[in-house]
Protein backbone atom coordinates (compact mmCIF):
# COMPACT_ATOMS: atom_id res chain seq x y z
CA UNK A 1 0.00 0.00 0.00
CA UNK A 2 0.84 3.44 -0.87
CA UNK A 3 1.40 6.01 1.71
CA UNK A 4 -1.29 8.02 0.54
CA UNK A 5 -3.36 5.80 2.66
CA UNK A 6 -5.92 7.31 4.92
CA UNK A 7 -7.69 4.71 6.36
CA UNK A 8 -7.07 1.17 6.94
CA UNK A 9 -9.88 -0.99 9.27
CA UNK A 10 -10.67 -4.58 9.42
CA UNK A 11 -14.56 -5.16 9.04
CA UNK A 12 -16.36 -8.30 10.42
CA UNK A 13 -19.07 -8.10 8.22
CA UNK A 14 -22.35 -10.09 8.91
CA UNK A 15 -24.06 -11.28 6.07
CA UNK A 16 -27.16 -13.15 8.10
CA UNK A 17 -29.61 -10.98 5.93
CA UNK A 18 -28.93 -13.38 3.34
CA UNK A 19 -30.76 -16.45 4.85
CA UNK A 20 -34.13 -14.38 3.78
CA UNK A 21 -33.22 -14.59 0.05
CA UNK A 22 -34.18 -17.83 -2.23
CA UNK A 23 -31.18 -20.10 -1.80
CA UNK A 24 -29.90 -19.31 -5.77
CA UNK A 25 -29.49 -15.61 -5.10
CA UNK A 26 -27.01 -15.66 -1.77
CA UNK A 27 -23.55 -15.30 -3.05
CA UNK A 28 -24.98 -12.61 -5.14
CA UNK A 29 -26.62 -11.06 -2.29
CA UNK A 30 -23.77 -11.54 -0.05
CA UNK A 31 -21.12 -9.72 -2.59
CA UNK A 32 -23.96 -6.80 -2.88
CA UNK A 33 -23.85 -6.54 1.17
CA UNK A 34 -20.43 -6.50 1.51
CA UNK A 35 -20.18 -3.56 -0.90
CA UNK A 36 -23.12 -1.83 0.78
CA UNK A 37 -21.26 -2.35 4.23
CA UNK A 38 -18.26 -0.68 2.98
CA UNK A 39 -20.02 1.88 1.48
CA UNK A 40 -21.82 3.15 4.83
CA UNK A 41 -18.98 2.25 6.85
CA UNK A 42 -16.00 4.12 4.71
CA UNK A 43 -18.39 6.94 3.74
CA UNK A 44 -18.02 6.63 -0.10
CA UNK A 45 -20.15 5.61 -2.97
CA UNK A 46 -20.46 2.62 -4.55
CA UNK A 47 -18.55 2.90 -7.27
CA UNK A 48 -15.49 3.79 -5.47
CA UNK A 49 -15.58 0.48 -3.49
CA UNK A 50 -12.63 -2.35 -5.07
CA UNK A 51 -13.54 -5.85 -3.83
CA UNK A 52 -10.39 -7.97 -4.38
CA UNK A 53 -10.87 -11.10 -6.18
CA UNK A 54 -10.07 -13.41 -2.74
CA UNK A 55 -13.31 -11.82 -1.12
CA UNK A 56 -14.92 -13.01 -4.13
CA UNK A 57 -13.52 -16.56 -3.87
CA UNK A 58 -14.32 -16.81 -0.17
CA UNK A 59 -18.28 -15.75 -0.98
CA UNK A 60 -18.93 -18.21 -3.95
CA UNK A 61 -16.34 -21.66 -2.22
CA UNK A 62 -19.01 -23.55 -1.05
CA UNK A 63 -21.38 -22.86 -3.99
CA UNK A 64 -24.31 -20.52 -4.39
CA UNK A 65 -26.89 -21.51 -1.80
CA UNK A 66 -24.25 -21.10 0.93
CA UNK A 67 -21.88 -18.60 1.50
CA UNK A 68 -20.50 -17.96 5.29
CA UNK A 69 -22.69 -15.87 7.49
CA UNK A 70 -19.96 -13.59 8.49
CA UNK A 71 -16.49 -12.90 6.62
CA UNK A 72 -13.04 -10.58 7.94
CA UNK A 73 -12.58 -7.96 5.30
CA UNK A 74 -9.35 -5.35 5.07
CA UNK A 75 -10.30 -2.15 3.89
CA UNK A 76 -7.62 0.30 2.86
CA UNK A 77 -9.14 4.13 1.73
CA UNK A 78 -6.94 6.16 -0.03
CA UNK A 79 -6.97 10.08 -0.22
CA UNK A 80 -8.27 10.16 -3.61
CA UNK A 81 -11.62 8.32 -2.28
CA UNK A 82 -11.21 4.78 -3.30
CA UNK A 83 -11.67 2.04 -1.28
CA UNK A 84 -9.86 -1.54 -1.63
CA UNK A 85 -10.83 -4.63 0.11
CA UNK A 86 -9.15 -7.96 0.54
CA UNK A 87 -9.86 -11.02 2.77
CA UNK A 88 -8.48 -10.66 5.74
CA UNK A 89 -6.23 -13.24 7.27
Amino acid sequence: MADDMVKEQIYTIPLRVIKTVPAWKRANRAITEVRAYLVRHMKVDSLQVKLDKSINERLWEKGCEKPPLSIRVRAVKFADGEVQAELAQ
